[in-house]
């Protein structure tokens, strides 16, 4: 199991800064993904480990060793593309088994490993069977077991799953965790799907035009983060301004107008601070109207309503002219709202994440640009 770690990894496409003095470890046997807007520079991070480019300035070291100069046969990795690049002329069997025939391996050495990786991703039956009769979860994971054939112990996954639908690619996200984990590999994982992500990583890297803007646990990435961008990016969430009406001995009073306070926990801000309250939709909890709490009450009217299966989204927009979302289960409560309804929504403290408004403006630091 290698560990992989970049130090001040830099790659330029003309004026174009594509990975902007990346450092990155990644642990033996850790599964390791990278989400990031269209262009951020997420697929030549990857390549450049694999050596299919080479860094402007940076080293790249795989299992202690720096590789910069080594060609991408010699990099011990597996490399699993989008478009499910199989040879069309072959058949599982000889996909599979073309990486230890081009190393030269015998029949006797190779066989016990291929049958493993067949019976692992569950197509030992189909090994007769070319690609094109194959369904597109089937060949993308015959792509994956001929990555590994070759002993490969780094997987490098460059958005495997896009070109499958949403079912097959439910479902084989977890097949490629599985196998990752049972063959004690390394594994880093390139990918627009927010939601895929974060339900097979170890630690999750958010990018941003060509940096790192974050690394974390899912749970910490979306419960956590410890920038607007990331909780933005990272799932759904509400933004609003306000300004530090008083310190408290348990956290702070921000102010939104027109009445609006929120208690925050956080108490390292002074008088006069301009903030950014964050919040997720699902921490909104309807509130009675003969409620008598002042604080963390969000007072409005629905504007809009979605449901999307037993989840319901609801659009207010608040007596601050700002608007917010939340949303409920059905199967917890069914609040029976309709547009135009005035409601007020509470918001826990524990929940309400604060930061320091911008220098360049909230707009800008929420661009996925």
């Amino acid at each position: 199991m290698p560990n992989v770690e970049l130090i001040k990894i830099t790659k330029r496409y003309d004026n174009v800064v594509a990975n902007d003095n990346i450092n990155l470890a990644i642990k033996d046997g850790e599964y390791v993904s990278v989400i990031g807007p269209s262009g951020c520079g997420k697929t030549t991070l990857i390549k450049n480990i694999a050596g299919i480019i080479k860094p402007d300035s940076g080293d790249i070291f795989i299992d202690g060793k720096r590789v910069n100069d080594q060609p991408i046969e010699d990099r011990g990795i597996g490399y699993v593309f989008q478009n499910i690049a199989l040879f069309p002329h072959m058949n599982i069997w000889d996909n599979v088994t073309y990486g230890p025939k081009v190393k030269g391996w015998s029949q006797k050495e190779s066989t016990p490993l291929v049958k493993e990786m067949l019976d692992m991703i569950q197509l030992s039956t189909r090994v007769e069977a070319y690609p094109s009769e194959l369904s597109g979860g089937m060949q993308q994971k015959t792509a994956v077991a001929r990555a590994l054939t070759s002993r490969a112990e780094l997987l490098l996954l460059d958005e495997p799953l896009g070109a499958l639908d949403v079912k097959v690619r439910a479902k084989l996200r977890y097949e490629l965790r599985r196998l990752v984990k049972d063959l004690h590999l390394t594994a880093l994982h390139v990918t627009h799907d927010q939601e895929e992500a974060m339900s097979i990583s170890d630690r999750v890297i958010v990018m941003r035009k060509g940096k790192i803007v974050e690394i974390g646990t899912p749970f910490d990435l979306y419960i956590h983060p410890k920038n607007i961008f990331t909780a933005n990016f990272v799932g759904e969430a509400n933004f609003l301004e306000g300004t530090i009406a008083h310190i408290l001995e348990e956290g702070s009073i921000v102010d939104l107008k027109n009445g609006l306070r929120l208690r925050v926990t956080i108490k390292n801000h002074k008088i006069d601070d301009h903030v950014v309250i964050v919040f997720r939709p699902e921490f909104g909890v309807i509130r009675d109207k003969d409620d008598n709490k002042t604080f963390n009450r969000l007072s409005g009217n629905v504007i809009e309503i979605l449901y999307s299966g037993n989840i319901v989204r609801y659009k207010v927009k608040l007596v601050n002219n700002a608007t917010i979302v939340f949303t409920i289960s059905l199967s917890i409560q069914d609040p029976k709202l309709s547009v135009g309804d005035n409601l007020s929504i509470y918001v826990p403290p524990e929940h309400i994440l604060t930061y320091p408004y911008p220098k360049g403006g909230l707009s800008k630091e929420l661009s996925l640009e």
